[in-house]
This record gives structure tokens, C-alpha cells and sequence, in this order.
């Protein structure tokens, strides 16, 4: 170890604390799940997200308003991308700088070589998000048709549910596992959209379908003007019990995945999917006001969900022995 660089044996435990951080800082629900997992795979969970994280916050800073330092969001997926394909050639021992973007790369580069991870899913993750960065050739802040965005959340979400699934484990193999993971992955996503409607209108993005929107006479410039009342007009409140009832189907088509998993697994992915679920039941109780709040479930909700979960698993294997 010389200088500001560490050898991999004294920078993993810091580039998997550093993942835990991220993890416990911006994805609460995830995080409050993964405390079900077994400790010896919760640094790959952490690992996984801080690296979505990380290419979700270059895409961000891309959507900073006039006056705001210049950046090139292609340019920095484009670098984040050439920096895993080269980690991941690169032989055991190298050095690597504890700098936060060179430890998440550190954390999810060991992670894939010990979980046997896809590399794909990471270039799939990475495309999508092109498609979510302003001056790439790929960007897109609309979505006509539903298979549109379906194409998008293939790499946005389906992605991150099949990089997770080696994480995990399964009791079959892992390709039968996989639509399941990939369909939860999209009802997370889905959720966001639903719940993050009037943030996103704020960034000039539409990620709900326009022909959904359509069938219900919700065009771009009713949404917007529910933004700027902060009321949900009759019709888009229509629209949006529409696309929960399609999220939810995804949630339904998900979870007998959820029975392919290792046991010990199962009560985290299922406090994770309630949780989540969730977040769809607040909306429809706020009458879908989503232009005037942001809906979230309750802390208290969140750790008896998760309570509920684990002693329901503890008496599953109580009555299996």
C-alpha cells in the first residue's frame, strides 16, 4: 500500500462500509429489509444498490437547473462503464483509490466475481440509464405506449432484480427464478413512477404511458396543471387507479418468485415487496393526491411489517425440523 492507494485486502471492508452507508442513507425500505438477510450477504445487497445509486446520482446532477456546473452525463456513465469492464478484467491484487467512487466500484466489482453475477445486467442497467441522461443519444423524458417503458424498466429495474437473484440464491436454478426477479424489479420501478409523478414533472419527465394516460382524457398539460394546483383532477385520478391495478398485477406475476428462493431469504424480499406494495395503498388513501405530497409508508408500519415477516419465518422453520 503506498501514497492514497490500498490494496484489495485493506480497501473491501472499506468500500462495502462505505456501500452500507449509501444504502442506510438513501434507500431506507431496501435497507430495513436487508437487516432480514444474513450478515454474510447483506454487503453484496448494499454493494448492488450503492452502484445504482451512484449512476442514478450522475443522472441527476444532469437534471440541475440553468447556472449549475456543466456536466456531461454520457461522458460519466460512459467512464463509470469502462471502469467496471476494466476492475473486472483486472487480477486480484491490484490497488485501487478509497475515493467514494472508486470504493462502490471495488464493493460491486467483488461482489459480482463472488456471486458469479452477470456482467450483462450491468451494461443493460447502464443503458437505461442513457435513456434517462439529458444529451445522450439514447435520452428519453416521455413514453408513448406502455411496451415503451416496459423497454426502459428492462434495464432500470428488471436488471437490478436479476443481479440481485445470485445474491440471494435459489432453490431451482437460477433461470427459472428470473422473470419472477425481473417482474418485481418492474413493480418497484412502477411504484416510483406512481408515487413520484409531480418530482418528476419538476424535472420534465413523463414516465407514465401516454396512451394509458390518453384512455382516461389525461394529456401532458393536465398533468401539469394539476402540479401547479397541487390537486388531482377527476380524470387523472382515474388514470392513475388504472396503472396501481397494472403495478400490482406485476406485484401478483412476482411473488410465487418469491417461494424459489433460498428459505432464509424470503422474509426480507417479502417485507421489501409489502413495503413497497404499500406505498400504492397510501396513494389511493390520500385519494391520489400525488401533486400535493409524496406518499410514504409510515416507520412504524415499515418495522412491523418487517417484525411480522421474521417471526413468521422462524415459525416456518420451527415446524420443518
Amino acid at each position: 500500500m503506498t501514497g492514497d492507494r490500498l490494496s484489495d485486502s485493506a480497501l473491501l471492508p472499506l468500500a462495502y462500509r462505505e456501500c452500507r452507508q449509501i444504502a442506510a442513507t438513501h434507500g431506507r425500505t431496501y435497507f430495513l429489509a436487508t437487516r432480514l438477510l444474513s450478515a454474510e450477504r447483506r454487503p453484496a445487497v448494499h454493494a448492488l444498490y450503492a452502484f445504482a445509486r451512484m449512476v442514478d446520482d450522475v443522472v441527476d446532477r444532469a437534471d440541475r437547473p440553468a447556472g449549475a456546473p456543466d456536466r456531461v452525463p454520457a461522458a460519466e456513465l460512459d467512464l463509470i462503464e469502462r471502469d467496471l469492464r476494466a476492475a473486472l478484467e483486472s487480477p486480484v491484487g491490484r490497488t485501487a483509490s478509497p475515493q467514494p467512487r472508486a470504493l462502490v466500484l471495488a464493493a460491486v466489482t467483488h461482489t459480482i466475481h463472488r456471486y458469479g453475477i452477470a456482467a450483462q445486467h450491468f451494461w443493460t442497467f447502464l443503458d437505461s440509464m442513457r435513456m434517462d441522461a439529458p444529451g445522450t443519444p439514447a435520452f428519453r423524458n416521455r413514453y408513448a405506449t406502455m411496451a415503451q417503458l416496459g423497454a426502459y424498466m428492462r434495464g432500470s429495474a428488471a436488471a437490478i432484480g436479476l443481479q440481485l437473484l445470485p445474491v440471494l440464491g435459489t432453490i431451482v436454478p437460477v433461470r427459472e427464478a428470473e422473470p419472477a426477479a425481473a417482474a418485481l424489479g418492474e413493480a418497484f420501478q412502477l411504484t416510483n413512477f406512481l408515487r413520484d409523478v409531480a418530482e418528476d414533472l419538476d424535472r420534465d419527465r413523463v414516465y407514465l404511458p401516454a396512451d394509458a394516460l390518453a384512455a382516461f382524457g389525461v394529456d401532458e398539460e393536465l398533468l401539469f396543471e394539476c402540479r401547479r394546483t397541487g390537486r388531482t383532477d377527476p380524470r387523472v385520478r382515474r388514470a392513475l387507479a388504472h396503472l396501481i391495478a397494472v403495478n400490482r398485477d406485476l406485484y401478483r406475476r412476482a411473488e410465487p418468485g418469491i417461494d424459489l428462493l433460498e428459505p432464509r431469504v424470503r422474509p426480507a424480499i417479502r417485507t421489501a415487496a409489502t413495503l413497497y406494495a404499500d406505498i400504492l395503498r397510501h396513494i389511493e388513501r390520500s385519494d391520489y393526491a400525488v401533486f400535493g405530497h409524496r406518499a410514504v409508508v409510515p416507520h412504524h408500519h415499515r418495522l412491523r411489517i418487517a417484525a411480522t415477516e421474521f417471526t413468521t419465518a422462524t415459525l416456518r422453520s420451527r415446524r420443518t425440523r
